[in-house]
């Protein structure tokens, strides 16, 4: 069983924001099979389906940023799910928006819901899915940049590197990650 999970702040408020680019994805991944997050349990929403014969679960914690790891944790305690089955899908200040990478293992690089999860599974060796935000220019601080949308420039390659992760989520389910990482690393 894979699990994937993206990271967001819950309500509409944050809806369409920079941080909410996990969540957007896992929407994305749903809509487009057909699937819809409509169970509420561990701190999160979520839903587990089939894709071509491998069992997934989508989870989007409902725990706000920073305890993304408290809906994390459970689910996986619950459905026994090995850290080597989970894929966290999250903004990354360090990439602009358009680009996406993929990682084995990392420190938290300052974000908040990957030191939670660190902290909450004890371990730095989980799968990333990074997905590109940009810095913030001028004065603007990296709070208000990451809880703000995006700009109609910026449009364009945020829809591409969306439906760009959600394949490499897709190809994930089903292929080694070291061919996943290959394949879509190099854009």
């Amino acid at each position: 069983m894979k699990c994937i999970v993206g990271l967001g702040n819950p309500g509409k408020k944050y809806e369409d924001t920079r941080h909410n680019i996990g969540f957007m994805i896992i929407d994305a991944l749903a809509s487009r099979n057909q699937w819809s997050l409509s169970q509420k349990k561990f701190n999160g929403l979520f839903t587990m389906e089939r894709f071509n014969g491998e069992k997934v679960i989508l989870l989007k914690p409902q725990t706000y940023m920073n305890l993304s790891g408290e809906a994390l944790r459970p689910m996986m305690d619950f459905y026994d799910i090995d850290i080597e089955d989970v894929l966290v899908v999250y903004d990354d200040l360090d990439l602009p928006p358009g680009k996406i990478r993929l990682r084995k293992k990392g420190g938290h690089g300052g974000h908040n819901g990957i030191r939670n999860i660190i902290d909450q599974l004890g371990t730095k060796e989980f799968k990333r899915l990074r997905v590109g935000v940009g810095r913030p220019e001028g004065s603007k601080t990296v709070i208000d940049h990451v809880l703000g949308g995006f700009s109609k420039e910026e449009q364009g390659p945020v829809e591409e590197s969306i439906d760009y992760a959600v394949k490499a989520c897709e190809a994930w389910i089903e292929q080694p990650f070291n061919e996943v990482m290959n394949d879509f690393n190099v854009r």
